[in-house]
């Protein structure tokens, strides 16, 4: 048995599967309480957690980092930065086929993101200039997440588009191995080839809050980019404000709308792609098609004991996965805009028809051969993409999310002569004397 639920009810699963969730929802399992006391000697909620150690890092620097290091990994960590040479020599021992990979995902993030219109305008008028400068960030820290997987795809993800950009400095933080170990080569390689010349030993809540203040070793970031645990969403929350954040991106989703012609077996396994990543994962199916709705609870079965991490697919299927039989396609489109899914793949026999109906979804995946897997890796746009419903009113990483956006305003006697009533009457209007002033004396002169 799989415990992959399906809903026949849509206003049942509106209530279960399809129920969004706020961080400060989240029930937060005793384990993880129960974890701070070795750590501080207390019973201590994540988000104060996460507050002492960001604290310990601002006052502590290096030092500090390098105990959260050995607290949390086991890792003793001499030099937090990784040496240049050393992430030349991960990309000559990875296998060719995988260099080779790398590569072309590198070169298709790159190419995609070069096409996004990204520029500074000014509007000459009768009465002066108006318009706005865009100018990228001075420093985007990237979080490389260790986890239960390496995930060098991330760190293509989340650096090319910042060089695109033009953010003349970009660092990497990602944790070292566990229990002593390092770094995974395959992460050292996609720094090689993204050309990151600057890599930290240093995960989790410390990496955070070394990127958002500094410490001796890392420098500063004005924006930190990249996906985490809870931990590590946690501690990007806490620190927003004082440097830019991507978002608060929770545990990955995929919501998939099919009809009666789609394949059973491919839909079957675009959701245990989905599921595998963690116990939190959301897979989920909407389709008027009963018998397609069994087709795939079979294929689910059947393809689930030929996967080695089986065990975590079956967390994600038992808490926020499951299929959800609606009345027809529209209803379909209906429930997916109120989910807001970071990816909607749509395994209809004509996608582009329904395209229209699509109002919320970090990244919409449109027929069977554009599965979301090549979005993870090798189509181009990041993957890098709003989770948690936030699609509602984010977007996925992409050039905006390294620039500013100045406003350029050079006005002459002219506009004075035209706009200094208004601005006056408005003034007054908030009860804001000096400001009606300064209009009034630029228009005396």
């Amino acid at each position: 048995m799989t415990g992959w639920q399906t809903f026949t009810d849509v206003e049942a699963a509106r209530g279960s599967i399809l129920k969004r969730f706020s961080l400060r929802d989240i029930d937060v399992p005793e384990e993880l309480v129960q974890g701070s006391v070795e750590l501080f000697g207390e019973r201590l909620l994540p988000e104060d957690a996460v507050k002492r150690i960001i604290s310990s890092v601002r006052q502590g620097g290096d030092q500090a980092l390098r105990d959260w290091n050995l607290k949390l990994d086991g890792t003793e960590t001499g030099e937090l930065l990784v040496a240049p040479e050393a992430l030349q020599a991960a990309l000559a021992a990875i296998p060719a086929e995988l260099r080779a990979a790398l590569e072309q995902a590198a070169e298709r993030i790159r190419a995609f993101h070069r096409k996004q219109p990204l520029h500074s305008w000014i509007d000459a008028g009768a009465d002066g200039s108006l318009g706005q400068l865009i100018r990228p960030v001075d420093s985007v820290g990237v979080y490389v997440p260790g986890g239960s997987a390496p995930l060098p795809s991330s760190l293509l993800m989340s650096v090319i588009p910042a060089q695109v950009a033009g953010v003349p400095e970009i660092h990497v933080c990602t944790p070292p191995g566990s229990g002593g170990g390092d770094i995974h080569p395959a992460i050292l390689a996609a720094a090689a080839i993204a050309g990151v010349e600057r890599v930290y030993r240093v995960g989790g809540v410390q990496a955070i809050a070394a990127m958002a203040y500094g410490s001796e070793s890392i420098p500063r970031a004005a924006t930190i980019v990249g996906a985490g645990n809870l931990f590590v969403t946690l501690a990007k929350q806490q620190v927003y404000g004082d440097v830019g954040i991507d978002g608060l991106l929770g545990p990955t989703e995929t919501l998939v709308i099919a009809d009666e012609k789609a394949d059973p077996a491919l839909a079957a396994a675009d959701l245990l792609a989905q599921a595998e990543h963690d116990v939190l994962a959301s897979a989920i199916l909407l389709t008027p098609s009963p018998a397609l709705a069994l087709a795939v609870g079979r294929e689910i079965e059947r393809q689930l004991a030929q996967l080695p991490r089986r065990d975590l697919i079956l967390g994600a299927m038992l808490n926020r996965s499951g299929t959800v039989i609606t009345r027809d396609l529209a209803q379909a489109f209906e429930l997916a805009n109120e989910y807001a899914a970071e990816h909607l793949c749509l395994l209809l026999e004509a996608p582009w028809s329904w395209l229209g109906r699509v109002r919320n979804a970090g990244g919409v995946f449109l027929g069977e051969h554009s599965y979301e897997v090549l979005g993870d890796y090798v189509a181009g746009p990041s993957h890098v993409m709003p989770t948690g419903g936030t699609a509602r009113f984010a977007s996925p990483l992409n050039l905006l999310s390294f620039v500013k956006v100045t406003s350029l305003i050079a006005l002459n006697q002219d506009a004075v002569r035209e706009l200094g009533a208004p601005a006056q009457i408005i003034a007054k209007a908030e009860s804001l004397d000096a400001h009606a002033a300064a209009a009034k004396l630029r228009g005396a002169q």
